[in-house]
Parts: structure tokens; sequence; C-alpha cells
């Protein structure tokens, strides 16, 4: 199982927000009742991860960078190395009290993600990976899985919702991705689904529209379990156009096929 120092710095640290956010999810479900209103104190809750989260790791390593969600990035002294974070991804579910939403934490090393930490601390699944180390859940190895017919397989993907502009082309993948398949599921937290398609629980997962924080753990969790990682358009760049298309070896050419069209 990889160890390496920063990783286990990532691992206490995302364990840690975690635990916070935790506390505050037990009574964001009971503020649904309350005329407050639960937004406020969900952006609270969200602050505070990313403080504890940003703390934590600064104080390990005082002179990385910092780019999170919710503050402005912090330069490192060293300016190869960064901390790329996400304290709440599935921000909506968390406030509606669903219970799915994770931790995301990633270590960039000369503009390449070399570790990445997922944590859902509803469910005590902590994924994680580090370069050339295999891909992990708790204490077990992960693999993507191991099918090869498009119409026994799941995709997950993110619905463009409130007028975003990428609706239309969502529509045009749905329209050709669900007959040729076994599902589509849309469960609302992008870290969460990439660490599932490493985990071999999706067979695929595509979205437009994604920042470098909801990806960035993700995407070395998925190349150590065997993905196919690509930009939906060939050529692009993945952190660039925020968009992104993964899926194991055998299903990947099928699957590329049918959302690009």
């Amino acid at each position: 199982m990889p160890g390496s120092a920063n990783l286990n710095v990532m691992m206490k640290t995302a364990r840690k927000a975690g635990r916070g956010l935790l506390k505050d999810f037990g009574e964001v479900e009971n503020l649904q009742a309350s005329t407050k209103g639960p937004g406020d104190f969900v952006s609270r809750a969200d602050l505070r991860a990313e403080e504890t989260i940003r703390e934590a790791l600064m104080t390990a390593r005082p002179t990385y960078g910092f780019f999170g969600e919710e503050g402005k990035e912090i330069e490192g002294e060293d300016p190869t190395r960064r901390w790329i974070v996400d304290p709440l991804d599935g921000t909506t579910n968390f406030l509606h009290g669903l219970p799915h939403w994770a931790v995301s934490i990633a270590l960039e090393h000369k503009g390449q993600v070399v570790a990445g930490v997922i944590y859902d601390p509803v469910k005590d699944e902590l994924f994680f990976a580090e370069k050339g180390e295999g891909a992990w859940m708790n204490e077990q190895r992960i693999r993507v899985s191991g099918r090869s017919r498009m119409i026994e397989s799941i995709f997950a993907t993110g619905l463009p919702f409130a007028g975003r502009a990428d609706l239309p082309a969502t529509l045009k993948d749905l329209g050709r991705l669900l007959p040729a398949c076994a599902g589509v599921r849309r469960f609302g937290a992008a870290a969460l689904d990439l660490a599932y398609v490493a985990a071999g629980r999706y067979d695929g997962f595509w979205e437009r529209g994604l920042n470098p924080w909801d990806m960035a753990a993700g995407l070395i969790i998925l190349r150590e379990a065997g993905a196919f990682v690509e930009p939906i358009r060939e050529g692009g760049d993945i952190f660039a156009d925020g968009e992104v298309l993964c899926a194991n070896e055998a299903i990947f050419p099928q699957f590329a096929k049918v959302i690009r069209g």
C-alpha cells in the first residue's frame, strides 16, 4: 500500500475535515425545517472545512502552494508543488441532507498530479492513489471494472442545471448513450463519480463544465486503477476545457465514440 509522507498528510487531513463536515451534516439535516434556510450554514461548513485543510496542509508543508475552491490561490515558495482542494464536493447533496459528498485533495508536482485522496465521511470510504503505486479504497486495492459490453455497463455524468450552456450537448449524449447501455446515474458529486469508476462500480464517466478541484484527485486514482482518461474533445486539455471522459480499456473506444458523436 502506498504510504509516502505526503500521502499520509493528505489522508489525515481529509479525515479531519471529514469529521468536521459530518458534525455539520448532522445539523444541516435538522435545519431542513427551520425558516433560516440551510444555505448560509452550508457555505460556512464549506469554508470551515477548507480552513481546516489549508491549515493542516500548510503546517505540514509550508512551502507548497494551495489552490482551493473557496479561498484565493496561495503561491508557494516552492513553485513546483501545490495542493488542489475541494473541501466539499457535492454541496447541493449536503444541503439537502443527501448522504453523498466528499472531501478531495490532490498534490501537483511540476504540473502533474502525483497523489490524490477522495474521502466520503458518511460511508467512511477513503479512495487514494500515488503515481506508480496503484489505487486503493481503505485497505483494499481497487481496479476498473472488467466489463466489455456497453449494454451491460452503467455510466455516470452530471446533468447541467440552472440554465447552464452545456445542456443541449448533454441531452444529445444521453440520446445516443441510453439506448446502448444498462443505465446512466447522476449522483451529484463528480469526485465520487471518478472514484467509483476507479473502483469498478461504474464502467465510465463523462462530464463538461468541471473545475480542476473537482477532478484533480480523481484523475490519478483513475489512472492508477487502470482507467483510460481523455478530454472529450480529442486533442483538448482536461483541466483547461473542464471536461473529461473515462472508462475501462475494453469499453473506452465504444463509449468515446458514442459521446463524441
